[in-house]
């Protein structure tokens, strides 16, 4: 504050203020590499008391930095644009942008666009476009959008690539594929170029968001000319929507036709690979990134753990986390998680407390993991403490994940009750899931009442959710009330719901083979099935006898011994006997919770035929060696 010495003059008055003093150096160069709002702030103090702040250039590289750095604070961007005195079209433009691409107030983006059009003396420019149209789509403002499109028109400015691409974006993310696709149509670009590849990629994301993934297909494949973004997009969508074999098959044809994978691309194929479970690919990419020197940061480290991880090699995942030039939250909850998969309970909690004495704070992703391996092991005691740690030590809020975890722990150990009395006392909604897990562990340890409880919930929650009625179906019959289940049988069908097939998948020379309950397509189908029968005459010769118990059908005894021997995991288990030679190891993974007489059958199989199987369903990992699995015939 100033301390006025001389009443006679008002504090307002320039009198007041000493002249400047002469500029000897310009504070552009610090401004360009401020790297903190509190270096913003003083360079800003700076340029008031030197007097640049008044220098056109200057101001509107405080308002750059305060409005679009990485460390930006709108709210002190817009104090400093409604005190400029002079305002050109590059700050108009700057605050635009920087509200268009605010997460919290996209809209002002549209309000200060207004009071720019009200000015005399300035008029938006091919800069100004693009950033209002994305505060358009970001609000789905498509009446908005339509007046702006035709301002564009007026001024000539339709043509511009920046504002054609956001025109693009807007109309296909409001849904109106048609108007997109028809500008797109009928631009001028020529079907080679950039901007032409960068508007056929917002059809695709936006054909892949509407659900239209064939669409999508058709516009990728006739695309003249495409760019690595186009072959990471389509990966990329492929992985999130589920089609894990089109994602690698695009992955393949990328490098087929010329087209070198960069960073982005084996971020984008990594979940796939290991989704499928393709060890030899996913070796395969970490060699090739080893090879390019591409720098393995956390995000890719953690997707090479977790590759390795589901791809059954847990050893070599916690080689590549070891080798990490750096760890933080999510290389550690990765590893953890990991382990916890491969059902090693100790090493989960043993690299959680590594962890913790390397001085990195758990987040709430790693207790999932820690928790997850108490449940696998029967760690009970345990697992309550660490729920307990994560609370008030580490003062993290639960999630509906964590509650879950707890749930599946004392349902898997029999303390159905518990469970039941901690879904009731939960701060949250529990969620379908949680009522899963309950019902799950009421079938294996044979609670009909708390079964039926769960039931009625669950149906509550997800009465569309056909895995919600399969659950309930195979509690009736598994405790022999085949009336109760022929039932929900007849009122899955009355709804339409239909219950996903047993699907599993191995990977032989490269190319995965896949095989659903019953399989007779394959094209070695004769040579599988021969095998099939050689694994049922060994294993009866063995002492082994049939689980009929896991036939959750009205059947007799031979059929369902016949029926439990083409599950899809023994087909693929026979595959890989007539594929591979002797004592080559084996990875199946099943969309599916194995059921028990598999898991029984395969521990029998691998000391038969001398293979380590390792199986991966849909909860955990089974490492199959001479007769034992690795989980203990606890999952």
């Amino acid at each position: 504050m100033l301390l006025n010495s001389n009443p006679s003059v008002p504090l307002n008055s320039t009198r007041c203020l000493p002249p400047p003093p002469p500029l000897s150096y310009s504070i552009l160069p610090s401004l360009k590499t401020s790297k903190t709002l509190v270096d913003l702030k003083q360079l800003h103090a700076l340029a008031i008391k030197t007097g640049q702040v008044r220098d056109p250039l200057v101001a509107a590289e405080i308002l750059r930095c305060a409005a679009l750095s990485d460390n930006r604070d709108l709210s002190i961007a817009r104090l400093l644009f409604d005190q400029m005195p002079d305002r050109n079209c590059f700050s108009w433009n700057t605050i635009i942008r920087a509200f268009a691409e605010s997460d919290d107030n996209p809209l002002e983006s549209l309000v200060l666009f207004l009071e720019m059009l009200c000015c005399d003396d300035i008029q938006p420019n091919q800069y100004t476009f693009p950033s209002v149209l994305k505060a358009c789509a970001r609000i789905e403002a498509i009446l908005t959008g339509k007046q702006i499109h035709g301002q564009t028109i007026k001024l000539g400015l339709v043509h511009d690539g920046f504002i054609l691409t956001n025109l693009v974006r807007l109309y296909s993310l409001c849904g109106n594929m048609e108007d997109a696709l028809r500008m797109v149509q009928t631009s001028s670009l020529s079907p080679t170029s950039e901007a032409n590849v960068v508007l056929n990629n917002v059809l695709i994301d936006a054909y892949f968001r509407l659900g239209m993934v064939e669409r999508a297909r058709q516009l990728f494949d006739g695309m003249p000319h495409k760019s690595v973004i186009s072959w990471n997009g389509m990966i990329s969508k492929y992985a999130q929507i589920g089609c894990f074999k089109e994602a690698v098959e695009v992955f393949r044809t990328m490098q087929l036709e010329g087209v070198k994978p960069n960073y982005v691309s084996l971020v984008s194929v990594l979940p796939a690979i290991s989704r499928l479970g393709a060890l030899e690919l996913g070796k395969w990419v970490h060699l090739y990134i080893n090879k390019n020197g591409i720098l393995v940061d956390d995000v890719l480290g953690s997707a090479l753990v977790d590759m390795y991880s589901k791809c059954g090699n847990i050893d070599k995942a916690v080689q590549v986390f070891e080798g990490l030039p750096k760890k933080n939250p999510i290389t550690w909850s990765a590893l953890i998680g990991a382990l916890a998969m491969h059902g090693r309970a100790s090493d989960a909690l043993d690299h959680f407390s590594k962890m913790e004495q390397a001085g990195v704070i758990p987040t709430d992703v790693a207790f999932i993991g820690v928790l997850s391996a108490c449940s696998h092991a029967g760690l009970v005691k345990e697992g309550r403490l660490f729920f307990d740690r994560m609370v008030n030590v580490y003062k993290l809020v639960p999630r509906v994940e964590h509650y879950t975890c707890m749930v599946d722990m004392l349902g898997r150990a029999g303390l159905l009750d518990e469970a039941e009395k901690f879904i009731m006392d939960m701060p949250i909604k529990p969620d379908d899931v949680i009522y899963k897990s309950l019902l799950a562990a009421c079938k294996i340890h044979g609670n009909a009442d708390i079964a039926m409880h769960a039931a009625e919930r669950l149906l509550e929650l997800a009465p569309t959710d056909g895995g919600c009625y399969v659950l309930l179906s195979n509690t009736y019959a598994s405790s022999g009330n085949w009336n109760a289940m022929a039932k929900m049988r007849l009122m899955m069908k009355e709804l339409d719901i239909r219950k996903d097939p047993g699907c599993s998948w191995i990977t032989v020379d490269g190319t995965i083979h896949e095989f659903v309950v019953e399989d007779d397509a394959h094209p070695r189908r004769k040579e599988i099935y021969s095998m099939l029968e050689e694994m049922a005459k060994k294993l009866q010769a063995a002492g082994y006898v049939s689980d009929t118990t896991q036939v959750l059908l009205n059947v007799d005894e031979e059929e369902k011994k016949s029926m439990l021997f083409y599950h899809s995991e023994k087909i693929a288990i026979a595959f890989g006997l007539i594929s591979t030679s002797e004592g080559t190891p084996l990875q199946v993974v099943k969309n599916l919770r194995v059921c028990g007489d598999c898991h029984s059958s395969i521990k029998l199989i691998s000391k038969l035929y001398k293979r380590r199987i390792v199986l991966r369903d849909r909860n955990r990992f089974h490492h199959f060696e001479n007769g034992f699995c690795s989980c203990n015939d606890y999952w």
